[in-house]
C-alpha cells in the first residue's frame, strides 16, 4: 500500500447499502480506485452507520471517516436557508464544525488527489489547493429541480424556483474550484451553465457482471419497476403504472400484475398495494425481482442522470420500455434494443403488442443485454475517471 498515491473521496452519504444511485456509483468507483490508490473515505451521514455496513468498505479504504449530521444542525440549516445564497442541496450537508475536522484530516493526510461526488460536498474541500481536485456533478441537480416546479403542489413551487436558480448559480461557480469535472451523461452536461462545460468528462454508470447471470426463477409478474421509492420521480412512475397504465389495460380486457421492488417505499407507493400490485420494499438481491418479471416498464417523465435500474433490467435480459427523456442519457436505439413511449397510449400499445408478438420482444431484450454488456461495464466507465487522476 505504501507505494500507492493517496486519494480522498468525499461523499454526502455513506456508500452502503446500495439502495440509491449515488451510493451504487460511489461504491463501484471506490472499488476501482482502491486498485490504484490508498483510498481515504470522508462522508457525512444523517443516519447511523452499522458495523456491518462499515465493514463493507474495509477491503477498499485505508481510512473511513463518517461525520454525523444532527437534527439540530438540520434545523439551523432550515432557519438560515432564506438568508443564504447557497442551495439547500449544499447547505443540508454542510457544517462548519465538520469542515474544520476535514481540514485537519487533509493537512495530516496530504493527499495526491481529491474526488468529490455531487456538489453537496464541495464546500468542504473547494479551498484546498495542495493537490488536484475532481468534482463529479453526477446529475445536473438544477435541471431536476426545475422540472419539479411543474409537478409539485402550488404551495411548494416557490421553494423549487428558488432552489433551481441557486443550483444553477452554484453549479456554475463551483466549476472553477476544481481541476477536473465529470458527469453521468451528455444530456446532463448540457444543463451545466458554465462557458467551459465542454471540458466536463462524461463518466456513465455501469453494471455488475452478476446481473448477467441467469437465475432459476419462475416468471411471476407481468410488469416490473424498481428503484428507491422515496425519490419523487420513482414515486410518480410507480403511481402512473398502478393508476394509469394498469386501469387502461383493464379497459381493453387485459389484467396484468405489477411488481414494485425497491427500498424506502413512500406512503403513496405503499397505498398502491392490491391484488394486481405487489410492493416489496427493500430486497436483499434485486436480481431476483428482475428475473421474476416479463417486462420492465419505466414511465419516468422527470429526473436527470442515467438510470441504474434500466441498465440492470437490460443486463437481466428484460425487454425495457421507457421514455425518450431517460433514453437520451442511455443512448439505446428505439425498436432495436429498447422501446420508447411518450404518453399513456404509447405505453399501453407497446405492452399490448408484447402479448401478441413476444418473439420480437425477446429479440429486443437480447440486443439490449448485448448493448449494456458492451458499453456499460463498471471497468470501462471507471477507466474514464482514472484517466483524469494523477
Amino acid at each position: 500500500m505504501e507505494d500507492k498515491k493517496t486519494i480522498v473521496v468525499c461523499l454526502s452519504r455513506f456508500p452502503y447499502p446500495l439502495e440509491k444511485g449515488d451510493k451504487l456509483r460511489a461504491f463501484h468507483q471506490i472499488k476501482t480506485l482502491s486498485e490504484h490508490y490508498n483510498v481515504v473515505l470522508i462522508c457525512t451521514s444523517d443516519l447511523p452507520i452499522s458495523e456491518e455496513h462499515l465493514n463493507q468498505l474495509d477491503a477498499f479504504c485505508s481510512e473511513v471517516h463518517v461525520f454525523q449530521l444532527t437534527k439540530f444542525g438540520l434545523l439551523f440549516t432550515l432557519l438560515t436557508y432564506f438568508f443564504s445564497k447557497k442551495p439547500f442541496q449544499v447547505q443540508y450537508f454542510f457544517r462548519f464544525s465538520i469542515r474544520r475536522k476535514i481540514n485537519g484530516l487533509l493537512n495530516r493526510i496530504r493527499p495526491d488527489a481529491i474526488y468529490c461526488q455531487l456538489i453537496r460536498t464541495t464546500e468542504y474541500v473547494k479551498h484546498y489547493h495542495d493537490c488536484p481536485k475532481t468534482i463529479d456533478y453526477m446529475d445536473a441537480l438544477s435541471k431536476g429541480m426545475e422540472r419539479r416546479i411543474h409537478t409539485e403542489p402550488t404551495y411548494k413551487r416557490f421553494f423549487y424556483r428558488i432552489e433551481s436558480r441557486r443550483l444553477i448559480n452554484y453549479e456554475r461557480s463551483v466549476f472553477d474550484y476544481f481541476e477536473h469535472h465529470t458527469i453521468i451523461s451528455d444530456q446532463d452536461r448540457q444543463y451545466i451553465h458554465h462557458p467551459k462545460k465542454a471540458r466536463i468528462t462524461i463518466v456513465p454508470n455501469g453494471v455488475e457482471h452478476r446481473f448477467f447471470e441467469p437465475l432459476n426463477i419462475e416468471k411471476q409478474y407481468d410488469l416490473l419497476f424498481t428503484g428507491n421509492f422515496s425519490y419523487v420521480p420513482n414515486v410518480s412512475a410507480a403511481v402512473y403504472l398502478a393508476t394509469e397504465i394498469l386501469p387502461e389495460l383493464k379497459k381493453r380486457g387485459i389484467t396484468l400484475n405489477l411488481l414494485l421492488a425497491g427500498a424506502s417505499p413512500s406512503a403513496a407507493v405503499l397505498a398502491l398495494r392490491s391484488s394486481q400490485v405487489t410492493v416489496t420494499g427493500w430486497v436483499p438481491d434485486i436480481r431476483e425481482s428482475y428475473q421474476s418479471a416479463r417486462i420492465f416498464v419505466a414511465p419516468l417523465f422527470m429526473g436527470t442522470g442515467l438510470q441504474n435500474k434500466l441498465l440492470e433490467a437490460m443486463a437481466s435480459g428484460l425487454p425495457c420500455i421507457t421514455t425518450p427523456l431517460v433514453n437520451n442519457a442511455l443512448g439505446g436505439i428505439e425498436g432495436q434494443n429498447i422501446l420508447l413511449a411518450e404518453d399513456l397510449n404509447g405505453f399501453v400499445e407497446i405492452i399490448v403488442r408484447y402479448l401478441t408478438d413476444s418473439s420480437t420482444f425477446v429479440a429486443i431484450a437480447n440486443k439490449g443485454q448485448q448493448f449494456v454488456e458492451k458499453d456499460y461495464s463498471w471497468e470501462r466507465q471507471n477507466y474514464k475517471l482514472l484517466s483524469l487522476l494523477p
